[in-house]
């Protein structure tokens, strides 16, 4: 059940100037309207206040004039903290969707043509320095205060530095090259703006790695409020970290200490729950599988939609129930990556050779039979297809709710989507765009046996790699968990049957298979279960980059997805897209003696 947020309360900035300003200098010896004097913040009540702050920046949003929008002043979409625009799109799991024209930017970025001046790339840095500003505020003044405990200030400061290995973490993945600044880096008490011109000129690893380390040393393992991080939450994210830096065998014990031993911030022991959906729905969310969440809220009386998930606010179907817009379609190279054979297991190495049946072209007025063919039942709970139940708001009508099947494609995204049944709780129509109450998951507990099983594989046991991955497949094979018929398909609302939506096949894989068949097979198995449990949560891209497949994998994808949609018919990889460019407004800003401090990526 959804309890209060502990950081939507976003804070009046305690100094207002982002990391780096194009502002004057008589603009920076200001007090900025609104602020607060440092020195009323050197307290218990006013590291607190900070805290909330440097949690508030987590979903990228703020209000102006009455409306929610980013932290860099633009739309939240394009800040969105499940990265669905540069994890998802530019994965292969989605297309952009809506049309062609709406939102270029995004189809720019999805096809690899998106360079530095884009604007979206700029919003990302900007916002994500924002929250770095705010947990390095914290850590300054910690320094000052004198109402707190040794142990106090330790359990504040691994908060904060656990906030800023996250912010510092989305950055190294989107941009890799980025300029470091902690508590030390700037003079809070007297600003001077060449001291944020900053050189990105070292890997930022080691820092990341070294905040974990600290949250998960200093971090309570129980805490009072639903949000905060605790002790395993930085466990894992550690344990994630040394893994993105291939230090498997590093990685591989934390791992298996959250495995074995970890909790939620409430006590919980960390374990994979029956349904599946259980994750993607507010009214069972932070539940025994979410290792760190960014929560929302609606209808809460906050105001407009500010505690909403606005991220995700283009993302529902086109026309239908919902008020906006289409966009974030799934692709079918996604879908046909469900199929599964007679024995109920993926086709890893050929799986578009086995396409899902879909409805590009036929009219929602015309009759359409969907695929019975063997599928894994996830594929229901995180792509709407015509003809099979659409949560509860009914079979997905197909043609009716796509914006251009031929530019994007039949499918809609549903993980985003809330329930019919508890919107008038979860859902927050008060913006122009749909808000919803689900939690964003940075971190589910699948996910960690993911990654335990992949430093396993790499540096471990191939046999217990094999375990972590059934564990994941025999959550998929559970019929509890399925996707069922509804009673009557013209009033959803009535209830399911227990018959399966569709021909669902999953088994595990038979004991030793991994070690028969050799590590880089299992590592390819590995990779492929990621696609399957994570698919449209941001992951796929990242992953892909992070395992060097990323120009083999993307390359593949456009060439078999534009012979479906046109969106992608220019879509092209190379090797300098492995990260995103530095955005030309921050190499510009950067100008010191006449030079840029921030150097641009290779090939941009």
């Amino acid at each position: 059940m959804k309890s209060k947020s502990f950081y939507h309360i976003l804070l009046s900035a305690a100094i207002a100037t982002p990391f780096i300003t194009g502002c004057s200098k008589s603009f920076l010896e200001r007090t900025p309207q609104s602020s607060l004097e440092e020195s009323s913040l050197t307290n218990k009540k006013g590291v607190a206040t900070l805290l909330v702050g440097a949690y508030g920046a987590l979903d990228g949003q703020d209000f102006k004039d009455g409306d929610m929008v980013n932290l860099s002043g633009g739309s939240g979409y394009a800040v969105s903290p499940d990265n669905w625009i540069y994890g998802s799109i530019c994965g292969g799991d989605a297309h952009k969707g809506s049309d062609p024209g709406d939102a270029a930017a995004i189809l720019q970025i999805g096809t690899f043509i998106g360079n530095a001046t884009n604007g979206f790339f700029n919003d990302k840095w900007r916002v994500d320095y924002e929250g770095i500003r705010r947990c390095n505020f914290v850590l300054h003044i910690l320094t000052n205060v004198t109402d707190m405990t040794a142990a106090e200030k330790d359990e504040a400061a691994a908060e904060a530095r656990f906030l800023r290995g996250h912010y510092y973490s989305d950055l190294k993945k989107m941009f890799d090259n980025v300029p470091w600044v902690d508590e030390n880096s700037n003079s809070y008490s007297k600003l001077n703006v060449d001291e944020y011109k900053i050189p990105n000129d070292k890997d930022v690893w080691p820092m990341i790695e070294a905040d974990f380390k600290f949250a998960a040393e200093h971090l309570n393992e129980i805490q009072d409020v639903i949000g905060r991080a605790n002790s395993w939450a930085a466990k894992a994210y550690l344990a994630k970290t040394l893994l993105y830096e291939k230090k498997y065998g590093e990685a591989m014990p934390i791992f298996e200490d959250v495995i074995a031993h970890g909790v939620t911030a409430k006590g919980t022991a960390f374990e994979l729950r029956p349904k599946f959906h259980d994750n993607f729905d507010a009214f069972t969310e932070n539940n025994s599988e979410a290792v760190f969440s960014i929560q929302y809220s609606a209808n809460d009386g906050s105001g407009g939609t500010g505690n909403a998930n606005q991220g995700e606010m283009l993302n529902y179907p086109y026309n239908g129930p919902f008020s906006c817009c289409g966009f974030y379609q799934p692709t079918q190279d996604l879908v046909n990556s469900f199929r599964t054979d007679d024995d109920g297991l993926p086709y890893i190495d050929d799986f578009n050779s086995h396409p899902v049946k879909n409805d590009m072209g036929i009219a929602s007025s015309d009759d359409f039979t969907p695929d019975d063919g063997n599928l894994d039942p996830r594929l229901d709970w995180t792509v709407g297809r015509r003809g099979i139940p659409f949560l509860d708001w009914g079979n997905h009508p197909g043609m009716d709710w796509v914006r251009d099947q031929q530019s994007a494609g039949p499918y809609a995204a549903l993980k985003n989507v809330y329930m019919q049944a508890t919107q008038d709780k979860y859902y927050d129509g008060n913006g122009w765009a749909p808000g919803n109450a689900i939690n964003y998951v940075l971190i589910r507990f699948s996910d960690v046996l993911l990654m335990a099983a992949e430093c396993q594989e790499q540096a471990g046991d191939p046999n217990l790699a094999e375990k972590y991955v059934n564990m994941v497949r025999a959550r998929a094979a559970d019929p509890v968990g399925w996707v069922k018929t509804y009673i009557d398909p013209d009033h959803p609302m009535a209830g399911y049957t227990n018959t399966p939506a569709a021909n669902y096949h999953v088994s595990e894989y038979p004991a030793g298979t991994f070690a028969a068949k050799g590590k880089a097979w299992a590592i390819k198995a590995i990779q492929f279960e990621r696609k399957l449990e994570l698919a449209m949560e941001g992951h796929r891209f990242f992953d892909l980059v992070r395992w060097g497949i990323a120009q083999t994998e993307l390359t593949r994808y456009f060439n078999y997805e534009k012979t479906i949609t046109t969106d992608v018919a220019t879509g092209s990889f190379a090797a300098k897209n492995v990260r995103f460019p530095i955005p030309q407004r921050q190499v510009d800003l950067s100008v010191k003696s006449g030079a840029p401090t921030l150097k641009q990526n290779t090939g941009y």
